[in-house]
């Protein structure tokens, strides 16, 4: 309901003698719902390199004549979320540096938990800084050479020592694009924290291009087909000779994927380790149904990102699902607004109840999540208002009670609800006849049935981070220290 930030959405290609830049935009309008305070196309032609970054939405961002100099045969694209301090194009992405080896670029999805020890041996070594984000320090980091580095070669490049040793310095959560004049890099911390997928795409001469995304929502509307995830702490590279991996053996991969993923920030159309997002949230609904079944009429999904939860907890529960809210599309995401008051007021602007179909009904409203709580009393408001008898709330994930270090803006302590409150005492500050959340037992049976193997990070609702926090640094923590 009042959901949290996420952090950015990074693409790359690889397709000489396609319109890269338009791909890119396309791709990156695709990923919007990752990021919407600025987005930002960088392009090269083997020597030079070619940017535009802009605040606001995609297509806020980029005018025909904007695109029109983005020219060469790779690029890399970013959209950035929207942070609590100032909106500026000095942290906008993606960043690019010129280099003895031709130019170097960089996007960024993720927040780098030592971000202060990096900057303080990055200025040591005389490196200078020109913003507050965490992901210039990965650019400035692969910058600087490694000392008795193999000579370059055409299947080991210069930049693979470089992102190996970033690997094993720097903690947190990063997925990378890297734009290089030898095709693009794509990188995954080891813990795998946020997703990154890899995409081909046939060529007008018969040869194939190649993609790497932050979901796979962005590879058919470009004409892309899926390949794979890029595994946590694999290096990738996608050119002129294919797809191509390395690994350093010393930055071991211990997956531990977001879990919030599936639950909210991916869109429901994307694969995330190979399987549907929307379908799994289907699952989650369910799984909810048989852990806390109510009397009820209806059940009602918030849009977007409830729906298919609400479809899975009406199907579980033998009731009747039914669209109870209309969601104006042309109105941001309630969490873009820092401002509590401002969030609430949205909610009546944001959806409109349908008293047709709610009118003496008793109803189940279902939503993925719930952290200030400032928009779920609004909500259940709307439907009184809408003519519902009985309003039970139902959250297709267990209770968010933590911060999250790993690239996303969860708040505080203070901020978040469930930290502060019982299930009861939040069912009465919203205004709800009953409330229940699925278990984490329950979140975790349904994710982990067709991958046990998988590792997954549930730090916001248990507490249990799986890295440890050296400097306990946020992005937005880093940015207020440094000036954003």
């Amino acid at each position: 309901m009042s959901g949290p930030k996420h952090e950015c959405g990074v693409f790359g290609i690889w397709a000489p003698g396609a319109d890269v830049a338009r791909l890119t935009f396309f791709a990156l309008y695709a990923l919007q719902h990752r990021g919407q305070e600025s987005a930002g196309i960088a392009t090269t032609d083997g020597e030079r390199v070619f940017t535009h970054r802009g605040l606001g939405l995609v297509t806020q961002a980029f005018t025909e004549d904007d695109l029109r100099p983005l020219v060469g045969g790779a690029a890399i694209g970013h959209n950035r979320y929207s942070t609590r301090g100032a909106t500026t194009l000095r942290n906008a992405q993606p960043f690019v540096l010129q280099t003895l080896h031709g130019p170097l670029g960089l996007a960024h999805n993720g927040n780098i938990t030592n971000a202060r020890t990096l900057r303080r041996l990055l200025l040591e070594k005389g490196v200078g800084l020109s913003t507050a984000s965490d992901s210039e320090l990965a650019l400035q980091a692969l910058a600087v050479p490694v000392a008795g580095a193999p000579e370059p070669t055409p299947a080991h490049p210069i930049w693979v020592p470089r992102l190996q040793r970033l690997l094993r310095v720097a903690e947190g959560a990063y997925s990378l694009t890297v734009l290089t004049r030898d095709g693009i890099f794509a990188v995954r911390d080891p813990h795998g924290f946020r997703p990154l997928c890899i995409g081909e795409l046939p060529l007008d001469d018969g040869r194939t291009g190649y993609i790497v995304a932050s979901e796979s929502c962005t590879l058919p509307p470009i004409g892309a087909r899926y390949v794979r995830d890029v595994e946590p702490g694999e290096i990738v590279r996608v050119g002129p000779r294919g797809v191509e991996s390395w690994r350093d053996p010393a930055a071991l991969p211990t997956p531990a994927m977001c879990v919030f993923e599936y639950v909210y920030f991916a869109r429901p159309d994307s694969d995330l380790e190979g399987r549907s997002v929307h379908l799994l949230r289907q699952r989650f609904g369910e799984r909810l149904a048989q852990e806390s079944p109510v009397e009820a009429d209806i059940v009602v999904g918030v849009p977007d990102s409830a729906l298919p939860a609400g479809i899975g907890f009406a199907r579980g529960a033998g009731l009747e699902y039914i669209e109870g809210l209309i969601k104006n599309r042309y109105i941001g995401r309630t969490f873009i607004q820092p401002d509590a008051k401002l969030r609430k007021d949205k909610v009546r602007l944001k959806y409109t109840p349908l008293r047709a179909n709610l009118e003496g009904k008793r109803v189940v409203l279902v939503d993925d999540s719930i952290v200030r709580g400032s928009t779920a009393g609004p909500l259940v408001q709307l439907l009184r208002d809408g003519g519902a008898a009985e309003v039970h709330v139902r959250i297709s994930s267990p209770p968010v009670r933590h911060p999250c270090f790993m690239g996303v803006d969860l708040g505080t302590h203070d901020e978040i609800i469930a930290h502060q409150k019982s299930v009861e005492e939040i069912r009465a500050h919203i205004g709800a006849d009953s409330l229940a959340y699925l278990s984490r037992a329950g979140m975790l049976e349904v994710v982990r049935a067709e991958s046990a193997e998988r590792g997954y990070c549930s730090a916001c609702f248990d507490g249990d981070y799986p890295i440890s926090l050296e400097d306990g640094t946020t992005k937005l923590q880093f940015e207020d220290i440094h000036g954003a």
